[in-house]
């Protein structure tokens, strides 16, 4: 059985896939917020999902996001993935330039800042992230960008 490396996205994929996430996106997080986390708040597969506030780095409007997480203690573990795209998402942009972020889990909106994971954080948290969800493994293989894992914390 061979197993083959993905191939990377075509940039024109990649501007479909753009559009495609981004009306799932809103569809989500409009269903997740209106169902108190009851709908939108597991993956298929029964990966969790959170929702990221980030404020824009250009607009400086609050900029909402559907991601899968894992919980470290106190901390809520996101992934950068963007499916394997070429780019980094504009959320994780956006927190690079503003870290102060709110994670929604259901009713409860936690107050947080964000940080990249090092590289030895990373190569802890990556077998938890990829047990939680496999494909993280498949976007890595994809992209010749590292995946950058954040990790967000409580405000003190």
């Amino acid at each position: 059985m061979s197993t083959r490396k993905p191939t990377p996205f075509t940039p024109e994929q990649e501007a479909r896939g753009d559009r495609f996430i981004k009306l799932m996106s809103r569809f989500n997080t409009g269903l997740y917020r209106r169902t108190g986390g009851r709908v939108g708040a597991k993956f298929p597969g029964g990966a969790p999902v959170c929702l990221l506030t980030t404020t824009g780095r250009k607009s400086g409007e609050p900029r909402t996001m559907p991601l899968l997480y894992l919980r470290d203690g106190d901390d809520i573990v996101i992934v950068a993935s963007k499916g394997g795209f070429s780019s980094h998402p504009q959320w994780y942009l956006n927190l690079l330039a503003d870290p102060e972020v709110t994670i929604e889990i259901k009713r409860t909106k936690l107050q947080m800042t964000a940080r990249v994971a090092d590289a030895d954080e990373k190569a802890a948290l990556w077998p938890k992230l990829v047990g939680m969800y496999s494909s993280f493994d498949q976007y890595q293989e994809r992209t010749e960008r590292d995946i950058p894992v954040v990790v967000c914390s409580p405000r003190t």
